[in-house]
């Protein structure tokens, strides 16, 4: 980082009117992992052959199966024709702006001073750092949703704030430089500050989406780990930022969710094959880790009460159950006696 901070470009000025005006959106475009993205296709043209099929054939139409076939077939080519057309060149428009912000950024120099330099920091010097930190900044906030921009940003100013701090360790206290340097600090401070948190926020964002479009649980768990550590991260900088936090914990309730789902379709599946008291104790389960975990207390209290009915509503059908076996027991009981009394007779 130091080296490539250190080494001189030249200067390229980003012009924010020609971006503006090039038409093109800078949001992370929908993508689909290709398993899953033909997945929900089959599962959709499959659920519009049969729908279309039902009504012709209730209808007494002529080969209804032929035609909810053609049907279900336009819709699979349609899938096929977003996704390998549209979706993947919305993908590698976003890809190239990125490259090209990427580029554009790393054409804005930084003055020898700054990336490893520990000579003394002139007024004019710092002046001049913090300038073309800004002109940075900028660049970054043109293409806000790329976070590659902020990173790159958010790099300078690290670097800068370390180099302010051994300066200041040997400034005297009546220097010129002292306030130039505080001054200095400050306003890089808060594009720190805002570039740490955009730069969170996308990743996060991002990452949750991914989290919520993947099918199995290990792949939602992973994606889900990966925002929340970009979260922890930023929480090492600004641990009292509210957006951080309450952003945090949303993914934490996240997380807690899907394992708490795993165990509550775990005792569903063993109540669907009647083991009641399996289920019974999967639930408990269930409600046992949800206690333990980091959740929304409102989130918590929802989830419990849903798991305290199913729970209820088990050991109902089990209590009826033990009815009916005694009924059925002492129906067979008079049974046997009423046949020991013929026999006798």
């Amino acid at each position: 980082m130091n080296e490539r901070l250190s080494r001189q470009y030249q200067v390229k000025k980003l012009s924010r009117t020609n971006l503006e005006r090039s038409g093109v959106r800078y949001r992370r475009p929908f993508w689909l992992p290709v398993i899953g993205y033909y997945t929900l296709a089959i599962i959709a043209s499959s659920a519009f052959f049969f729908f279309i099929w039902i009504i012709l054939h209730e209808g007494n139409e002529e080969s209804p199966m032929a035609a909810a076939g053609i049907g279900a077939g336009f819709i699979m080519g349609g899938a096929i024709v977003v996704r390998e057309i549209f979706l993947r060149q919305a993908r590698q428009q976003y890809l190239l702006t990125e490259r090209k912000l990427d580029d554009t950024l790393s054409y804005i120099p930084l003055p020898p001073g700054l990336g490893g330099q520990t000579n003394k920091l002139s007024l004019e010097k710092n002046a001049e750092i913090i300038k073309e930190i800004k002109r940075k900044s900028e660049a970054a906030r043109v293409l806000s949703n790329l976070s590659n921009g902020h990173w790159e940003v958010l790099e300078t100013c690290s670097e800068y704030l370390s180099v302010v701090e051994k300066q200041m360790e040997t400034v005297g206290v009546g220097s010129p430089r002292l306030a130039g340097l505080r001054r200095g600090r400050e306003i890089v401070g808060d594009l720190h500050h805002f570039h740490l948190l955009a730069w969170a926020e996308i990743e996060s964002r991002a990452w949750s989406q991914k989290a919520h479009n993947y099918a199995t649980i290990s792949e939602k768990l992973n994606a889900a780990q990966e925002a929340l550590g970009i979260l922890d991260s930023a929480l090492q900088f600004y641990p009292s930022e509210p957006r951080l936090t309450e952003s945090e914990l949303a993914i934490k309730t996240f997380i807690a969710s899907i394992k708490v789902s795993h165990w509550i379709e775990q005792a569903e599946r063993a109540a669907f094959k009647g083991n009641s008291k399996r289920a019974v104790s999967l639930y408990r389960d269930a409600l046992f880790f949800l206690a333990r975990e980091d959740v929304n207390a409102d989130e918590r209290e929802t989830i419990a009460e849903k798991i305290n009915a199913e729970i209820e509503k088990l050991r109902e059908i089990a209590e009826l159950e033990k009815k009916q076996i005694k009924i059925k027991k002492g129906k067979n009981k008079k049974g046997n006696e009423y046949s020991e009394m013929s026999e006798m007779q």
